[in-house]
């Protein structure tokens, strides 16, 4: 099983190489991919120095998977040729998510759509991926008629510069801006650029992938997405309208059985999720689970994850172990 890593000097890149490690995942040959001028860097993998190569380098290699995480424009363009030379593309980047003819995928969820065909998959949006895995056993139980979230997104979702623009912040220190206002002490309410009808693209992406993962489109869904001065995860309040009523203590115990989902639940012992809590782990973390009190058949609830790992490099790892695990590739 040979798998390239593209974009494996970057935030995400790099996580994805330590989840590969952490979960033995069987591989018998690492190829790491970046940019010409990233190519002959090393990265380090389980305790071995690997050469960074080139996007052709790699092709010509012919690894089994590619797992991607080097932007939409890189994706598009290089992500086919892979595919043409037989490798399967996992790709991070929000290039092919909404492509009629691409599965959009959370193993949780929706992994039985998957076929040897889909020569490219594409890897959710974090903030989206976190909210279906608990959306999908009440949907599955209740049917969902629409869900509000506002989300809280740690700086790591933009990359190493906003983490070192926070940092320098907190220093006192002038460098390069990530964002276009101050980050440290302060709530930027708007992630990525503003569409026509006033959303962001972020939030359009909450919206459109929810409805393409969970396979309905009858699910309303509106979103306000918030970057916020934390590292460690991305947190979000989401309110949730169904078709049939609930009791919350079974709600509870079907999140509690779910694979994947830790419900951190017991107010009266001031126990939530956060951030710091998700930090380097995979699961996705609820609590706060309460009736909304305002309206019938709706819940209100707390999610947290860390958003480099089931948002990202997690996620994509576990799509390639389910392609393993039923001989897709």
């Amino acid at each position: 099983m040979k798998v390239a890593v593209v974009g494996a000097t970057g935030l995400v890149g790099s996580v994805m190489l330590k989840v590969l490690a952490e979960r033995n995942f069987p591989l018998t040959e690492l190829i790491p991919v970046a940019s010409a001028k990233s190519a002959g860097q090393k990265v380090e993998f389980k305790g071995k120095n690997y050469t960074v190569v080139t996007m052709d380098e790699a092709i010509g290699m012919k690894p089994d998977v590619a797992l991607f995480s080097a932007g939409g424009s890189t994706s598009l363009q290089d992500a086919p040729r892979f595919a043409e030379a037989g490798t399967t593309v996992i790709d991070n980047s929000s290039a092919w998510r909404m492509d009629p003819d691409k599965k959009l995928i959370v193993p949780e969820v929706n992994a039985h759509v998957l076929t040897s065909l889909d020569k490219i998959i594409a890897n959710p949006n974090c903030s989206t991926i976190q909210m279906v895995v608990v959306l999908n056993p009440l949907h599955e139980k209740y049917k969902i008629k629409r869900v509000v979230v506002s989300t809280y997104q740690s700086v790591t979702g933009t990359g190493v510069k906003a983490v070192e623009q926070m940092m320098n912040e907190r220093k006192g220190i002038e460098g390069e801006m990530a964002y276009p206002y101050p980050i440290d002490l302060n709530v930027i309410p708007q992630i990525d650029v503003f569409q026509e009808n006033g959303y962001t693209k972020e939030e359009m992406k909450m919206i459109l992938e929810t409805k393409k993962i969970m396979g309905d489109d009858s699910i309303q869904v509106t979103a306000t997405t918030v970057r916020i001065p934390v590292m460690g995860g991305h947190s979000e309040s989401v309110n949730i309208e169904f078709e049939n009523d609930f009791d919350l203590a079974e709600v509870r115990g079907l999140l509690e059985d779910e694979e994947g989902i830790i419900v951190v639940d017991d107010p009266a012992n001031l126990k939530y999720p956060m951030p710091m809590d998700a930090h380097e782990k995979d699961e996705v973390f609820v609590g706060r689970i309460r009736r909304d009190e305002s309206q019938p058949k709706t819940l209100n609830l707390w999610i947290v994850a860390d958003n480099l790992r089931k948002g990202a490099a997690t996620n994509a790892v576990q799509i390639a172990e389910y392609l393993i695990q039923k001989n897709l590739i």
